[in-house]
């Protein structure tokens, strides 16, 4: 019997030339918290980080550059790719947490929605097109690729744009050595109603949020510089040895629980794309995943990885790893056709999620 499934047809990413590589931090002004200097050499400081993140560069936009700037191109990438018009769409879902960031202030403008900045940027006149925002942390895009699956196995949907952006660069506090994980980066996929005797495409998914206790891990703060504090600005601030727990013992649990509802076992998957949040982080959720199936060893090609070179992006991370990969840019990497593939993230709110998706 035929079902509908959710299908990617077309991926495309923007990747920022501006390449910013660990040294270029030499010469930061890094404070504690409590405004004093941090007590060790920037060398130091930055050989730690390096140890635990494996990041060695990270990407920055140019100033002429936004997060729907970046959006408009990685769409219009998968709608080429999926031979696709954007007349053809009936949403835009773009996931993001700052909007268009703006000024000396850092100032976020999401007013009208970026998914609407991209529609107009598309020149896409359909009104039937829906175009919205979401926001849900780091695994906002994953989020609005199971919402536009929803759409889409209604019945009342063909075709949605689900885009990730993200200009972290612009939310840093200059003297907080948690900067150098942020990046910045677009990543997109045209998702359209499938057709299928067999499960194929987006098959199941899951969500959760443990707001409650979790929230306060990732908030917004004023700068760790007295000097900096009176203007009102606000950083991104990171509990990270919390979220860092909170993930190890959350995300496998989630990652499990969407296989077993698709009655898949580990050994079944090909790759597992997690977010790029933190290169030992995710090696460490990979581990724990596996140990629940009690397998000790585990194919080790089966999570690419690119926060090496790339950095954190938040809601661009998976979408544009998912693009490197079948566009053919990680060559040791490759998905075809019949592969199962477990996508996964974890991100400010705190938010999980994990889907299960067959190539």
């Amino acid at each position: 019997m035929k079902r509908i499934y959710s299908v990617i047809k077309g991926e495309g990413s923007y990747i920022p030339s501006k390449v910013v590589k660990n040294d270029a931090f030499l010469l930061t002004s890094f404070l504690e918290s409590d405004g004093n200097p941090v007590d060790k050499s920037n060398e130091d400081i930055i050989e730690k980080f390096k140890q635990i993140t494996t990041i060695n560069e990270r990407r920055y936009a140019e100033s002429n550059i936004s997060a729907s700037h970046m959006a408009t191109i990685a769409g219009k990438k998968a709608l080429d790719k999926a031979g696709i018009s954007g007349e053809d769409l009936d949403y835009i879902i773009v996931a993001h947490n700052f909007g268009d960031v703006r000024g000396p202030f850092h100032q976020s403008d999401a007013v009208p929605a970026l998914a609407a900045r991209v529609k107009s940027s598309l020149e896409i006149k359909n009104p039937n097109c829906v175009a919205y925002d979401i926001i849900f942390g780091c695994p906002g895009w994953l989020q609005a690729l199971i919402q536009a699956d929803y759409f889409l196995r209604s019945g009342d949907a063909k075709h949605a744009l689900v885009i990730g952006t993200e200009t972290l660069s612009n939310v840093c506090d200059p003297h907080d050595r948690d900067q150098m994980i942020y990046a910045d980066g677009a990543g997109a996929v045209v998702l359209s109603a499938t057709e299928s005797d067999t499960p194929i495409g987006i098959t199941h998914h899951g969500s959760r949020s443990d707001a409650v206790t979790y929230s306060k891990l990732l908030t917004m703060d004023r700068s760790y510089s007295s000097a900096e504090t009176n203007n009102g600005t606000l950083y991104i601030k990171m509990n990270g040895r919390r979220l860092y727990q909170y993930a190890l013992e959350h995300v496998p649990l989630a990652m499990k629980a969407v296989l077993d509802k698709a009655g898949i076992h580990a050994s079944e998957v090909k790759k597992v794309l997690i977010h790029q949040a933190n290169g030992k982080m995710d090696e460490a959720i990979l581990e724990r995943f596996y140990q629940l199936y009690e397998m000790n060893e585990y194919p080790k090609d089966v999570m690419p990885m690119s926060i090496s070179w790339l950095g954190n992006s938040s809601v661009a991370t998976l979408p544009t790893l998912y693009d490197l990969i079948v566009s053919g840019e990680m060559p040791e990497h490759q998905i075809q056709s019949g592969d199962i593939v477990l996508f996964a993230s974890v991100g400010a709110g705190m938010n999980i999620n994990a889907a299960v998706y067959r190539v």
